[in-house]
């Protein structure tokens, strides 16, 4: 094992010290959002740390669906079935609903068959909207929550652990800046993630310990299991007014070949907000849609 994953201080694990490690970093979160990330960078490091997080400004994207990775790099997303091409608020025409491509070779029999059912049905009427987990109160997990739409998110960037905060429903993932995963872990919404720094522009992160459970990749419902594997690749545009996350995903029992993604952020001069979901979240109007989370008991 590493000196790193061996120091408790420099690698703090999520299912052992999550409140001992958040206790830290919140504290070092505050004196962060008020400087540059690059002001965290002594000696030789100061400037190869990429300025993502600020009280000053927060990332945007508008969409809810993955772009195409680079030619020449691997198969891209999922898309939409081409019987019922996807139509967003920003299109011009009907707004469509979320129907992915079922018949994608890329995916495994159990795969296809559990986007078919869902396809159908949203399609039948049965649900009037097929389940998100934006809509529905839910984590996105990895790497769906990059797709969460119209509200901003946020980094916070420490020497040890980097977050990202999404205004939505105030969902926080936490990055371990270390070079080797858990020995153990407790399978979580957005797993365990480690990362480190590369040409002073691009934040790498790599993810495992996924739950499954009404989790997906995307808004067309592709599923995975728990052997997931997620690495997502963070890269500022040489003017800093943009990013860009390049998702590689690989699970051997859902797709034939690792997926390649993309999704991109503008910088935005946005303050963080209080925003909550699951108060103010129902099936209004008899649509039988996904209910919001409930506890089965009270926390107190």
């Amino acid at each position: 094992m590493s000196k790193s994953a061996r120091n408790s201080t420099l690698h703090c694990n999520p299912s052992k010290a999550l409140m001992r490690c958040g206790s830290v970093v919140a504290v070092a979160g505050i004196a962060v959002l008020a400087a540059s990330a690059s002001a965290l960078a002594q000696g030789d490091a100061r400037g190869k740390i990429p300025e993502l997080a600020s009280a000053q400004f927060a990332w945007l994207a508008l969409g809810v669906t993955w772009f195409d990775p680079p030619p020449g790099l691997g198969r891209g997303p999922i898309k939409a079935d081409p019987a019922h091409p996807y139509v967003g608020n920003r299109d011009r025409g009907q707004v469509t609903l979320h129907i992915g491509d079922s018949k994608d070779p890329v995916l495994k029999p159990w795969a296809a068959k559990q986007m078919q059912e869902s396809n159908e049905e949203a399609l039948s009427g049965k649900r009037g909207l097929p389940f998100s987990a934006q809509q529905s109160c839910y984590p996105g997990g990895v790497p769906e929550q990059l797709l969460t739409p119209a509200q901003p998110f946020y980094f916070i960037q420490t020497p040890r652990q980097v977050w990202m905060i999404w205004e939505t429903d105030h969902m926080v993932r936490r990055i371990y800046m270390t070079d080797r995963h858990s020995e153990t872990m407790k399978r979580s919404w957005f797993g365990e993630s480690i990362g480190h720094y590369e040409y002073g522009d691009t934040l790498v992160v790599d993810t495992i310990g996924l739950q499954a459970k009404n989790s997906y990749l995307d808004w067309f419902r592709t599923p995975h299991t728990e052997k997931l594997h997620v690495i997502e690749r963070f890269k500022l545009s040489a003017d800093r007014k943009t990013l860009e996350a390049l998702v590689k995903v690989e699970d051997p029992d859902t797709f034939n070949e690792p997926l390649y993604m993309v999704r991109r952020w503008n910088k935005v001069p946005n303050q963080l907000l209080e925003m909550v979901c699951a108060e103010n979240n129902g099936d209004h109007f008899g649509k039988n849609l996904f209910p919001v989370p409930r506890a089965h008991k009270p926390d107190f």
